[in-house]
């Protein structure tokens, strides 16, 4: 029997904004853990952190949030870290070093727990695409976060053993919606792209499916984590075995109340 819940392995990120000194704690499979750990769900984070301030506060705030850190590591070195400056109010993303990260691999015994969640997550900056495709026939669902590298060698590679593939592009066009047919051709089952305040579009081989927004109860504060937060609401009414478009909704409403919190978590 698998844990209802989600296995969210690879990166880990500290944003740090240079002008004022501020760092958030991120990485697309950690905000995926966090946020389905808050709305109830049994969550593991599968990574390695530096043996820094950094790391130890990731193991401090992920175990607030009863993120599960029994498979997180501790290596020599320092936590991944993206230095960020502000320019007219939008974030600059500048020098990306990653750390520990970049010497991290999984374990026999890791990918065995990982297959014990009924989902898998990771996404293509987590340098596990081998690791996942290993996991295809484990009978968890895998689903897996391209973000806007459309183009990237690793989406054939991969996209063959995902249930879920997930995208973000610009708006609904014939180019996205041959592209995601592509991608469900190769074998995904169901690949979802997510379009900023166009809302989203699946295509699960059958037909298209799309949604579009939940609107903001308060003012936008920032964008950060929210494409994270709809993959989070996605996968979790997965779980439920809810339909796509449910599914879709689920992702739209997390994202808007990421939005309106103006941080990912």
């Amino acid at each position: 029997m698998k844990i209802k819940g989600l296995a969210c392995a690879g990166d880990n990120c500290i944003d740090y904004y240079d002008e004022t000194g501020e760092a958030y704690f991120g990485g697309n499979p950690v905000n995926v853990a966090v946020n389905a750990s808050k709305a109830g769900y049994q969550t593991t984070y599968i990574g390695a952190v530096g043996d820094d301030e950094y790391g130890e506060g990731f193991k401090r705030i992920l175990g607030s949030k009863k993120v599960d850190l029994s498979h997180m590591y501790t290596l020599p070195g320092s936590t991944a870290m993206t230095h960020v400056t502000r320019v007219n109010g939008e974030r600059v993303f500048g020098d990306y070093d990653e750390g520990v990260t970049a010497h991290f691999t999984l374990s026999e015994a890791d990918k065995e727990f990982m297959a014990s969640y009924e989902i898998i997550v990771s996404g293509i900056w987590g340098r596990m695409e081998k690791d996942i495709v290993s996991l295809k026939d484990t009978g968890s669902l895998i689903a897996f976060d391209f973000a806007d590298k459309l183009d990237d060698p690793m989406v054939k590679t991969v996209s063959r053993s995902l249930t879920y593939a997930f995208f973000s592009y610009k708006e609904d066009d014939e180019y996205i919606r041959d592209y995601l047919k592509e991608i469900v051709s190769q074998g995904c089952c169901t690949a979802v792209v997510t379009l900023g305040d166009k809302g989203s579009l699946a295509f699960n081989g059958e037909r298209f499916i799309r949604f579009g927004i939940v609107p903001c109860k308060e003012p936008v504060k920032d964008t950060l984590g929210a494409g994270d937060s709809y993959i989070a609401g996605f996968l979790c009414a997965s779980l439920e075995g809810a339909t796509i478009a449910e599914c879709m909704e689920n992702g739209a409403l997390w994202a808007a109340r990421t939005l309106a919190l103006g941080k990912a978590w």
